[in-house]
Formats: structure tokens, C-alpha cells, sequence
């Protein structure tokens, strides 16, 4: 075999690899997922995200909480017991992790409409798919929704941009 030939073949294997690995971490974060939201709701919060990857010091496992009013460390304890009982129970996880649950923070993502209405006011930035107006990024104060098209004002400016469209959207300062 060429050496070039091994390298293709290598470079395809790690290609299969990373794919099966990205396919058990969005298995992962679905089934957790789907307890943690209803969890949640009960305990009078929001899911914002769930985050499952390799970092420098090993795999984490990260789900950013919210509520009106803001998150307690409390909050955050009372949700990693439960999250924590829920995956040693159903032993999602074959390999070591950390455990983080935390507040999304000030620059929150934003990810369904109802992000985009209830923080109406508010400057975000978002990364479009395709660009707007000559532009990928917009930094405006968001004025809601209109039907499937986020609302946004740019200097004076006011922009509708699809949903669709939005691969990336968040509160910033």
C-alpha cells in the first residue's frame, strides 16, 4: 500500500470514529434530555442546554439552568442530585466524566422563540447561516417575533431574519 493510500485509509477511519462518537454523545444528551426538561419544568426552571464533550481534563457533561430571577447555587445542587441519581441509575455513561450544572450567564444562548419574545430589548448577536444585508453576524436589540422571523434592530435599522437561517444566537453585553 501507497503511502498516501494509508493515510486516506487512515484519515477515513478517524473520520468513522468521530462520527460514532458524536453519534453516542446526541444518544446521550437526548435520553438526558429528555428527563432533565420535565425535571426541571417541576422544579420551577428551564433547560437552556445540555453540553457532553471532551475537554482538556476529560469527558463533561454540562446543563446550563435558568429561571426567572436567576439561578441559586442551591439550585444548581438540587438539580446535580437529581441528574447525578438519574445517570448512575440508568448507566448512560460507560466512561468517567465530570458533572457541571450552572447558570448559562449573562450572554445565554438563545434558541426557541420563546427566548427570542422573552427577551425583547435585549442586545443580541447572531450568526446566520447565510448572510443578511452583506452580513453574517448581527449585533441588534431584538424586538420579538414575526411569524417565523426573529425581529431584530440595527441602527435604526430594523431587520427580520428566519429562523431557519439563525445557526447561532446570543444575549451579549
Amino acid at each position: 500500500m501507497r503511502v498516501a493510500d494509508a493515510a486516506r485509509t487512515a484519515e477515513c477511519g478517524e473520520r468513522k470514529r468521530l462520527q460514532a462518537v458524536e453519534n453516542a454523545t446526541d444518544r446521550v444528551v437526548t435520553k438526558i434530555y429528555g428527563f432533565a426538561e420535565p425535571l426541571l419544568i417541576d422544579m420551577g426552571m428551564e433547560l437552556v442546554e445540555i453540553q457532553f464533550r471532551r475537554e482538556g481534563h476529560g469527558w463533561v457533561l454540562r446543563l446550563f439552568i435558568d429561571r426567572d430571577g436567576g439561578v441559586t447555587v442551591d439550585d444548581c445542587a438540587a438539580v446535580s442530585r437529581e441528574i447525578g441519581a438519574y445517570l448512575e441509575v440508568e448507566d448512560l455513561i460507560d466512561h468517567a466524566y465530570h458533572l457541571e450544572v450552572s447558570s448559562p450567564g449573562l450572554e445565554r444562548p438563545l434558541k426557541r422563540r420563546e427566548d427570542f419574545v422573552r427577551f425583547a430589548g435585549k442586545l443580541a448577536r447572531i450568526k446566520l447561516r447565510e448572510p443578511v444585508a452583506g452580513q453574517r453576524v448581527l449585533i441588534g436589540t431584538l424586538r420579538g417575533m414575526e411569524g417565523e422571523s426573529v425581529v431584530l434592530a440595527l441602527d435604526g435599522e430594523v431587520v427580520q431574519v428566519d429562523m431557519e437561517n439563525i445557526s447561532k444566537a446570543r444575549l451579549t453585553l
